[in-house]
């Protein structure tokens, strides 16, 4: 089994990088994320492979990190997921996005990706529940408090701070993630408006 290639870009295409190994290239299905953060053709690369064997074919699935390609696997693990789509969810999504939008519950977030409806979407959100893959980082208070809020347990005044702040044009799991530790300095009983004041803080520093 190939976990790993290092070598020379020979081409990228729109959805593969051609991989030079010592005079062998390797092709591997990728991204748009990945292929957006290798290098140019004719300088050295890493990619993490996940090789998917079949009757009809073998084909390499390339990504730029550890945590993308186990995010990849997570999700093949859902029922109408395949290959494609999974590429398509984590073209738009970075792992740690997609850890957010795992625990907040947002199906609409998920359903951005090419090829997932609402449908594919909720089952993704809902089978994947509580499951972060080995290799992605995340903040514990802000992964804490994005659950508490995808499950509604999260106290009034953190919720409407949330909602303020994404109102204002932040994404929820920005706003989830400064806010969490702002909670974890001031407690989880600072009146509303504290916490956007120190919520808008957080996120302009």
């Amino acid at each position: 089994m190939i976990g790993k290639l290092k070598g020379i870009i020979e081409t990228l295409g729109d959805d593969t990088a051609l991989i030079d190994v010592n005079g062998v290239c390797y092709e591997a299905h990728c991204s748009g994320r990945t292929l957006q953060a290798l290098p140019r053709v004719g300088e050295a690369a890493v990619l993490f492979i996940e090789m998917i064997v079949r009757e009809d074919m073998i084909r390499l699935y390339g990504f730029a990190t550890e945590g993308e390609k186990n995010w990849f696997k997570l999700l093949m693990t859902v029922q109408g997921v395949g290959s494609r789509v999974a590429l398509g969810i984590l073209s738009i999504l970075s792992p740690s996005d997609l850890s957010s939008a795992i625990a907040l519950q947002d199906k609409a977030m998920v359903g951005r990706a090419s090829g997932v409806g609402p449908k594919l979407a909720q089952r993704i959100v809902s089978e994947l529940k509580g499951k972060v893959p080995a290799g992605v980082a995340i903040d514990a208070g802000a992964m804490g408090l994005q659950t508490a809020l995808g499950e509604g347990l999260a106290t009034g005044n953190v919720s409407d701070a949330v909602s303020a702040l994404v109102n204002l044009g932040y994404g929820q799991a920005q706003a989830s993630s400064a806010l969490a530790r702002v909670v974890a300095k001031e407690g989880e009983d600072t009146p509303t408006e504290k916490l956007i004041r120190l919520g808008l803080r957080e996120l302009s520093s």
